[in-house]
């Protein structure tokens, strides 16, 4: 492995472990945030497959 493979996977572990943490230290503000995602893909999804609707309406 070469220099750079190495600092890049240190990183990354350092980063897992700082947002391990920070969702630990902040879980009900994370929950909040996961109920706000899970709604707004609900949102897309929805209007993707009005629009699927209206287009296979329309043949």
């Amino acid at each position: 492995m070469d220099k750079m493979g190495i600092a890049a996977l240190i990183a990354g572990l350092v980063l897992i472990g700082l947002g391990i943490y920070g969702i630990v230290m902040f879980l009900p503000e994370f929950i909040f945030v996961l109920k706000g995602i899970v709604g707004i893909v609900a949102i897309i999804i929805g209007i993707f497959l009005a629009i699927f609707g209206v287009l296979l309406i329309k043949d």
